[in-house]
């Protein structure tokens, strides 16, 4: 064991204590003991983006399984007719997408030509808002157990307006498709078009009161144009 005078371990100690006094002054002087930074974490969600910028930028809105019928055919009024700007001016820009709950479809009556169905498909804003609509519909034939018929119509080739709809005004989409007869295509009677409007879920259920169409076969493709101003061509 080694010994160790009184004098030096009082020395140790007081130094101990001076050193530990030093710390206490510093802290008091206002140097703080910073830890790591604190971990922040930035959320995901963001709001519905509008037309020209809809996270889906091609326009439209695929028709999804049935839920509920919506009401159909004509409106009561006859609506104002819509304005249409390209590219999304500022007639655009003051107004915001029409939702599905906005809207009532309705099909228009068919304008056959050069062995050629022709149907316009209806939107009417009936919200007491201004909203848009932009490209194509979203479209399915279903029977009557709600069953899609056929594949998913094509697209015609067109640009896309923003057309404006204010409270009562109405925009319209072609669909198109070969007479049955002239083509040979299988064919089968629906029950129902649905129809979805560009950018949304949910769609409108409307009657389809257009007789047969093509499901299969040579020439049994159907298609769609962009949506115009108004209720028909």
């Amino acid at each position: 064991m080694v010994y160790t005078p009184r004098s030096a371990r009082r020395g140790a100690l007081f130094a101990g204590s001076v050193a530990v006094l030093g710390l206490l002054t510093a802290c008091g002087n206002g140097q703080t003991v910073h830890s790591s930074p604190p971990v922040t974490s930035s959320g995901t969600a963001a709001p519905a983006t509008g037309d020209s910028s809809a996270p889906a930028p091609s326009d439209t809105a695929t028709a999804s399984s049935p839920v509920s019928s919506a009401p159909t055919g004509a409106p009561s009024t006859a609506p104002t007719r819509a304005t249409a700007t390209s590219g999304g001016g500022t007639t655009a820009a003051a107004s915001t997408r029409c939702h599905t709950s906005e809207l009532r479809a309705s099909v228009g009556r068919n304008d056959p030509g050069a062995g050629q169905e022709n149907f316009p498909v209806v939107l009417t804003n009936t919200s007491g808002r201004t909203c848009t609509v932009r490209g194509f519909p979203g479209a399915a034939f279903v029977n009557a157990s709600g069953g899609q018929l056929g594949p998913n119509p094509g697209r015609e080739s067109g640009s896309s307006t923003t057309v404006t709809l204010k409270p009562g005004q109405s925009a319209w989409a072609g669909l198109t498709f070969s007479n049955p007869g002239v083509s040979g295509a299988k064919t089968a009677r629906p029950a129902a078009l649905l129809i979805t409007p560009p950018d949304e879920r949910d769609h409108l259920k409307v009657t389809w009161t257009g007789g047969e169409v093509p499901v299969s076969g040579n020439s049994s493709a159907v298609f769609l144009t962009v949506f115009s101003p108004g209720t028909a061509p």
